[in-house]
């Protein structure tokens, strides 16, 4: 049995989902104490309770200590069982996390999964729907499955309420190099707003248009119609020959629109001016699918403790080599092999 120290790196959920995802693929039971250690509220929350049993369920799984607040438990996998799931987190938790902790065993199943998943769609901390639709899909998808996901409802946090549908056909796994990003094809801004007034939206754009000197045929400010609660998201889209990438600012309460869009550009501007094709929170989530393929290389933006976190967690479960390096400044390359 694998054994894993949850206060390792970084400290957070991260550990707990990587752990989830390949003790289900590679059938290697775990057992993970000081859960979410690294945080105000260690262990267990509902979105990490519901990742663990949806996990759990998927993969015919005996468990021990699955409770909210549980900060250790054991994950035993049995199988990979696809087909049709619904998991509904009950809160504002992300579901595009718990998503992503059981997509890996289903895109390498025997048979096609549909899931749908209920929660927070549009979470500070997590990737967004929007994230997963432009950036991460596609890429996924060039490896060899189809993986096809449609948003049916938002939700923000802390209402929750989102809902999103995902249907998984499964392929065997092709390695994934990406060294350069090529031209800039097309750049494009989109604030959105739920139940809150829309000159917030165009607050934001402003300041894309300012800071960036984007055309304002590239920027687009939407009501959204079918949220639960109030919410809002700057998603920032960079398409690229050969990528792209997606920025996201979250509206919060006492933070001017202005201040979220020029987080939002930082990112951006960071991006740009270094000769990479993959961002940070990109690069963190291929590992996992490259080193399921056996491997790859591609670069990026100096790496976050989640990402150098990540390695070390892959490397309990997959014979696997990662080499993560700087070539030039703020540009590194991330390869895999076996």
């Amino acid at each position: 049995m694998v054994t894993i120290d949850g206060s390792y790196g970084e400290g957070g959920g991260q550990i707990l989902r990587t752990s989830l995802a390949l003790s289900l693929v590679t059938g290697k039971p775990f057992s993970i104490h000081n859960i979410r250690a690294g945080r105000k509220k260690p262990g267990l929350m509902r979105q990490h309770l519901t990742a663990v049993n949806a996990a759990a369920e998927i993969g015919k799984a005996a468990l021990e200590g699955n409770s909210i607040g549980s900060q250790a438990f054991t994950f035993e996998p049995e199988m990979i069982k696809p087909g049709k799931y619904h998991f509904a987190i009950g809160s504002a938790g992300s579901c595009t996390l718990v998503f992503q902790t059981i997509l890996p065993a289903l895109i390498i199943a025997g048979e096609p999964s549909e899931i749908i998943l209920e929660g927070g769609t549009h979470n500070p901390f997590a990737p967004p729907f929007d994230f997963l639709e432009k950036a991460f899909l596609p890429v996924i998808n060039r490896m060899g499955p189809k993986v096809d996901a449609v948003l049916e409802r938002p939700g923000f946090y802390p209402a929750g309420g989102g809902r999103f549908k995902v249907s998984i056909n499964p392929a065997g796994l092709k390695r994934f190099d990406l060294l350069e990003r090529g031209n800039i094809i097309n750049k494009t801004a989109r604030a959105c707003v739920a139940n809150l007034p829309v000159n917030i939206a165009n607050r934001e754009l402003k300041v894309i248009r300012k800071m960036l000197k984007w055309e304002r045929e590239r920027l687009k400010a939407v009501e959204v119609e079918n949220s639960q609660g109030p919410g809002n998201i700057l998603t920032v889209e960079v398409e690229s020959d050969h990528i792209t990438e997606v920025f996201t600012g979250f509206g919060e309460k006492g933070i001017s629109a202005e201040k979220v869009a020029k987080r939002a550009v930082k990112s951006v501007q960071e991006y740009l001016a270094f000769n990479v094709p993959v961002g940070r929170y990109l690069a963190d989530q291929l590992l996992i699918p490259m080193a399921l393929a056996g491997g790859g290389i591609f670069r990026t933006l100096s790496p976050t403790k989640h990402t150098t976190t990540n390695v070390e967690i892959i490397k309990k479960f997959l014979d696997v080599e990662i080499a993560v390096n700087e070539y030039d400044q703020n540009q590194w390359e991330i390869e895999i092999w076996k």
